[in-house]
């Protein structure tokens, strides 16, 4: 039941040297195999709801797959399905899906959450949205909704207009008997929904024995605004991309703009040209820049309290990035750059002006890093806050699905620009920056190393833009006016976003509006790590962990 990565990936259980052979796969799981599916992205095998433990368990620990990336519910005329998106942390091109389909009047399947930590929010978001119940769960409540709420919002034959009746609950003792000790000094403290100490409206229970936390409960949903019920109300061609800007939406537009695109694009069967690659991604380590930016100085605002300094340093030089970025696109925040099949405009007139400023950032950043270091990580009070508080180790990293610096700082070497190259990232020369302590001092670390290689990039696109042949300039592909996908065409493809693996799951119904658009936030996955990281320490060390998980509450509620 080891979650590490295979030391000789050809030796594990359905693993070629051209790749996963699905029929020794099908041979592993036996009877447990009702029958396949071929989805865009990858194959998939159709199981039987009371035996999903067995197969989840066999795919992890004899086929490799440690990667459970996502969970998506759906409810068709005639049955619920639930699907699990699994991949391999060493190789996450090595994809499968198992669909586990449900009886419409009696949705019930068996919760993977034993062989996957992170199926926990998953499936109870699953339940929550769509009425999926999973038998086996150890906490199946809503996690978006309030407990009051009634219906499932993404079920068919749930009514919009009906108003909610909201009744006050009686206030339950939290204590719960497996929280009590008669030896020790037990209480109940709230953290959030509305303090200093969150970052956005996150509502923390904590159990502190003491002064040590024993219990830490993150309660999300304050910020819920049905990104994907927007979404599949919206055609593809235009009236979906300016959506995922308000996911993460202080920093990673564009990044989010092309989790859609890619997902998208691959969809439809649509071509971008180089140069627009090109564009695609020098403008997303902009974002990824500024975004790193505002996360490490947050994270000394939390943990020491510095404002002065650090903080505003951080946000003078996101803020050289968003005027860049303003100049590319005309927004700050939210883009809307990308268009599926390359990017809205060309580079800003005179191109010459653009390239300047984009360097003088470039050459002043060195110097700025430095400063981080002697402000923040070579301070003895933020050392003492942070070395050695807040460890994760790999193998719970990868249990709850953790992508990004949160997990590349607990040695796990994921990252899909590399892993599942897409945009132009194949082309260029950078590196893949990772640490082993898993502690809050390394996950800080990790960021101001990618905000280096993220300027690699960005010096190495800026060559190549500036000598790309004038008459070979090509912004976009020749799209369709109006997409219409195959019938019943799935497909779940992911990239890099600045905290993680950012995915989407899409089904097609032969319109030009999306059946089923699932959106598998990093931030989600990764808040789940918090107790991990929490118990047993103290209230100023959970405030640090929840700070270098960098979280941002619209990309976890959507």
């Amino acid at each position: 039941m080891s979650l590490e990565r295979p030391a000789d990936r050809t030796e594990t259980v359905g693993v070629t040297d051209d790749g996963l052979d699905y029929d020794a796969l099908a041979d592993l799981l036996g009877d447990s195999v009702v029958s396949r599916e071929t989805h865009l992205n990858c194959e998939a095998f159709v199981i039987r709801p009371d035996e999903v433990q067995d197969v989840l368990f066999a795919l992890r620990d004899e086929a490799g797959f440690d990667h459970c990336s996502n969970v998506t519910a759906q409810e068709y005329e005639d049955r619920f399905e639930s699907i699990y998106h699994l991949k391999k942390y060493a190789d996450p091109t090595q994809e499968l899906s198992v669909v586990v389909p449900a009886a419409k009047g009696n949705p019930v399947s068996e919760s993977a959450e034993p062989v996957y930590r992170t199926a926990d929010w998953h499936e109870r978001e699953a339940y929550d949205l769509v009425g999926i119940q999973y038998e086996g769960h150890p906490d199946m409540r809503r996690i978006l909704l309030p407990e009051t709420w009634q219906g499932h919002p993404m079920g068919l034959d749930y009514n919009q207009e009906k108003p909610q009746l909201v009744t006050l609950e009686s206030h339950a003792n939290p204590l719960e008997d497996d929280e009590r000790d008669d030896g020790s000094d037990t209480m109940y403290l709230n953290i959030g929904p509305h303090h200093p100490a969150t970052h956005g409206v996150l509502h923390i229970e904590t159990v502190l024995d003491g002064e040590q936390v024993a219990h830490v409960a993150p309660d999300i949903g304050y910020l819920h605004r049905c990104e994907e019920q927007m979404a599949q109300q919206g055609k593809y061609r235009h009236e979906i991309m300016p959506y995922p800007d308000r996911w993460d939406y202080v920093s990673a537009g564009i990044l989010n703009e092309w989790a859609y695109a890619r997902t998208a694009e691959d969809l439809a069967g649509l071509d971008v040209p180089d140069y627009a690659q090109v564009i695609r991604t020098m403008s997303a380590e902009l974002c990824r820049i500024a975004a790193h930016m505002l996360a490490v100085g947050t994270f000394a605002l939390d943990v020491y309290g510095e404002f002065t300094a650090t903080f505003m340093y951080a946000f003078r030089d996101r803020e050289v990035v968003e005027n860049i970025l303003e100049d590319l696109t005309g927004q700050r925040l939210m883009f809307n750059y990308l268009r599926l099949g390359g990017v809205a405009w060309d580079l800003p007139e005179p191109r010459e002006e653009f390239f300047e400023k984009t360097r003088d950032f470039l050459d002043g950043l060195p110097h700025k890093l430095d400063e981080y270091h002697d402000l923040l990580t070579s301070n003895e009070i933020f050392q003492l806050r942070c070395v050695d508080t807040g460890v994760l180790d790999a193998d719970t990293a990868k249990s709850y699905g953790a992508t990004g610096p949160v997990a590349r700082a607990s040695g796990v070497d994921y990252d899909l620009r590399r892993d599942d190259p897409y945009g132009y990232y194949p082309e260029l020369d950078w590196d893949v920056v990772t640490a082993e302590e898993g502690d809050n001092y390394a996950r800080v670390l990790c960021r101001l190393r990618e905000v280096e290689e993220s300027a690699r990039i960005i010096d190495q696109c800026v060559d190549l833009l500036e000598d790309w042949p004038e008459d070979d300039r090509e912004i976009q592909s020749n799209v369709p006016r109006t997409l219409r996908p195959d019938e019943d065409a799935e497909i779940y493809r992911a990239v890099e976003g600045a905290k993680g693996e950012l995915g989407i799951y899409i089904r097609s119904d032969g319109t030009d509006k999306p059946a089923r658009f699932k959106i598998r936030s990093p931030a989600f996955s990764n808040l789940q790590t918090l107790p991990e990281l929490s118990v047993g320490e103290y209230v100023p060390d959970l405030i640090a962990s929840l700070a270098s998980l960098d979280i941002v509450l619209g990309e976890v509620d959507r």
